[in-house]
Parts: C-alpha cells; sequence; structure tokens
C-alpha cells in the first residue's frame, strides 16, 4: 500500500492532538507554580497565541510564498462575498478554540489527562462521524447492501462508547484503591510510631 501525502497529515494530526492535553497539563501546572488549575487560564493564552502563529501567519506566508497548491487569498465567489463559506468556516474555528477552551477548564477543575484524553478523543469522533453522516450522508445510505456498512458503523460507535465507559470506571476504580493504600500505609506508620513497647492506656 503506497503512503499519500494526506495519510502524513493524518499521522501528524494524531501525533499533535495525542500530546496536545498532557503537553498543555504540564503548561498549567509550570505557570501555575505546581498547580494545573491556578495556571489554566494564562495556559490557554499561550494556546491563543500558538492559533494566531498556526492559523493567521502561517496560512499568510504559504499565500505570499505561493505554496497554497494554487489555492488564492480571495473571499468572493461569483463576484460576491461568499459569506456562508466564511461563516461555517469561522464557525468551525470557534468549535475548535471552544473546545481546547472546554478542555483547559476540565483541567482547571480536576481533571486529569489520564482521564480526559480519552474521554475527549472516543465522544469527539462518535459526535463528529454522526454529524457528518447526517449531513453528508452516503449515495445509496438506504439500500439493503449498505447494512454489513451500518452494522459495522454502529459497532465502532458502540465500542468507542463502551471505551469511554470503561475509562470512567477506571476513574473511580483507581481513585478507591489510592485511597485503600493511603489508609493502609498511613495505618502502618501509626503503628510502628508506637513502637512495639507503647501499651494502650
Amino acid at each position: 500500500m503506497k503512503f499519500e501525502l494526506w495519510q502524513a497529515f493524518v499521522l501528524g494530526t494524531v501525533l499533535s492532538w495525542g500530546i496536545y492535553v498532557p503537553v498543555l497539563h504540564e503548561g498549567q501546572a509550570k505557570l501555575g507554580g505546581g498547580s494545573p488549575s491556578a495556571g489554566s487560564l494564562r495556559a490557554f493564552l499561550c494556546v491563543g497565541i500558538a492559533y494566531l502563529i498556526t492559523a493567521v501567519i502561517i496560512p499568510l506566508l504559504l499565500f505570499w510564498l505561493n505554496l497554497a497548491a494554487g489555492e488564492q487569498l480571495d473571499f468572493t465567489r461569483d463576484g460576491e462575498l461568499n459569506t456562508g463559506g466564511l461563516a461555517f468556516a469561522t464557525l468551525g474555528g470557534i468549535a475548535g478554540s471552544a473546545g481546547a477552551l472546554c478542555i483547559v477548564l476540565a483541567l482547571k477543575y480536576g481533571g486529569r489527562p489520564l482521564y480526559v484524553v480519552p474521554l475527549v478523543f472516543a465522544g469527539a469522533p462518535i459526535v463528529g462521524s454522526i454529524v457528518s453522516l447526517l449531513w453528508h450522508p452516503p449515495e445509496g445510505a438506504t439500500e439493503s447492501n449498505m447494512l454489513p456498512g451500518w452494522i459495522m458503523f454502529g459497532a465502532g460507535i458502540l465500542l468507542a462508547a463502551v471505551g469511554a465507559g470503561l475509562v470512567l470506571y477506571s476513574k473511580s476504580y483507581i481513585e478507591l484503591e489510592s485511597k485503600k493504600r493511603a489508609m493502609q500505609k498511613k495505618a502502618a506508620t501509626v503503628v510502628a510510631q508506637a513502637g512495639p513497647g507503647s501499651t494502650a492506656s
């Protein structure tokens, strides 16, 4: 199978979004003097600066250097401003930045990357797949020969939901085990401090 350019960019997205939450959490912690919640909004301002660089400056440079594969810096269509394209593209940007803000606030109010990452990246593909399917249904979607594909699609959605549920279940299990270990450690410390020669009053 030939590795194509679009697949390289998909891989880049997977890697970028895969490290996004852990790296952002580390930035929040460092800006907050060790407390992620204390540095959350300043970290999000840094995200905004990064968006300015990657989403404004770099595209403008690509247009200026004629490296946009023939695309022109033009927001008109048939001589008129393409308001529909501008509106949806802007809404897409708002959705992306709103998602980033929600991740920042999730980490600020006690969420841990260990749980935030799988929940976000299990839930988002489910929503994206369903919205895309409703918005742009495949040709012949209701034909009987499409049934196996729909079954696999439904199974994929179900498995993603089960994965998110297991993450939530594991969170409560891990926290319970952590509390039990902390109590055992505290009890062992009390016994060690009491010493072998101590007597109950």
